[in-house]
């Protein structure tokens, strides 16, 4: 099974060790055992468009990521973030052929749209939603997008084009896939999925994103957090090396100085009253603010940002205590 995954040649032997403890995880999680994950169009989500001979180098001072990186066919994980390095939303990249198009939760797209225009001045790009012009839709494993026709052989950095339908490695998470394309391309194919599942399609993504620890930023958590705390760090997110973009100043000095004194954690939660940038408090009393939820049955599985110090409290809006933390498929440090 592992072989048929076509993990990137590319990849240094850490990254690669990472990815396949990801998927080994997730295959002995009992739930992901025993469901039945709906694939299809994701309604929740949009895209952007970055064309024009500058849109790698534009982004490459907007983003945490290398850019250089899609250049070489690779999808990218990156944060946008202000100038204070509070995260403004979190981009999943893909080199398409019509242009770079970043993945991002439809209620960001023109706030994201309108802020990066200003910043565009003399470069060659083009920024311009995508999000009724393509479709997009996300696929847990490879045996749909085999059964489409398309090739999956030769994945070998993370990203394939086939007649203007791109696949791409869902980075932080190498058991699925992004498909992008033109509506009428991905449902002759079988791959926007039934529409009537749209809702079971958004949950299990969502659901899936919180199992293997994958952030994401939505307008009630919008330029709340820096990127470490979105554990952006230690799945890919953040280069260290690729020089200036904004809010890069303090995202490196956060990592410098070791003060990383919140992380994304999972939760289960009782109940499913619960929305996102809400506030609670674990048993053991530290405070924390949700960023991603999925229901569970009568329960709900999150994700929040949460103090690592348990002396380092703060006012919560709802006092209800979570059920249990539940482990992420990859470690995060705690204070000594």
């Amino acid at each position: 099974m592992r072989e048929n995954l076509n993990f990137p040649a590319a990849l240094t032997p850490t990254r690669w060790r990472i990815l396949i403890d990801r998927v080994d995880f997730a295959r002995q999680d009992p739930f992901h055992e025993a469901m039945n994950m709906h694939s299809g169009r994701l309604s929740h989500l949009g895209l952007l468009r970055f064309s024009g001979s500058d849109g790698g180098t534009f982004l490459q001072g907007q983003i945490s990521n290398d850019t250089r990186r899609l250049a070489a066919g690779e999808p990218l994980l990156a944060a946008y973030s202000n100038p204070q390095g509070r995260v403004i939303a979190i981009l999943y990249l893909v080199p398409h052929s019509t242009g770079i198009l970043a993945i991002v939760p439809r209620e960001l797209i023109a706030p994201t749209l309108a802020r990066m225009r200003k910043f565009v001045l003399r470069a060659k790009v083009q920024i311009d939603d995508a999000t009724d012009s393509m479709a997009l839709a996300g696929h847990h494993g490879l045996d749909s997008i085999a059964r489409a026709g398309l090739p999956i052989s030769d994945l070998a950095t993370g990203y394939r084009e086939v007649d203007g339908i791109g696949i791409a490695r869902q980075s932080a998470d190498p058991g699925r896939f992004w498909v992008l394309g033109a509506a009428a391309a991905l449902e002759a194919r079988g791959l926007a999925g039934n529409p009537l599942d749209a809702p079971a399609i958004e949950h299990d993504w969502r659901l899936a994103d919180i199992r293997a620890g994958v952030p994401q930023i939505y307008t009630p958590t919008s330029e709340l957090f820096v990127a470490q705390m979105l554990n952006l760090d230690l799945i890919d997110g953040i280069s260290f090396s690729k020089g200036c973009y904004t809010g890069q100043e303090i995202i490196a000095r956060t990592q410098n100085l070791g003060r990383i004194k919140r992380r994304l954690a999972r939760l289960r939660l009782p109940g499913s009253a619960w929305s996102i940038g809400e506030s609670v408090r674990l048993r053991d009393g530290r405070a924390g603010r949700l960023t991603e939820l999925a229901r569970v049955g009568e329960d709900c599985e999150a994700l929040a940002v949460v103090n690592l110090d348990k002396a380092e409290g703060e006012e919560v809006v709802n006092e209800n205590l979570v059920g249990a933390e539940l482990p992420l498929p990859y470690p995060v440090s705690v204070p000594a």
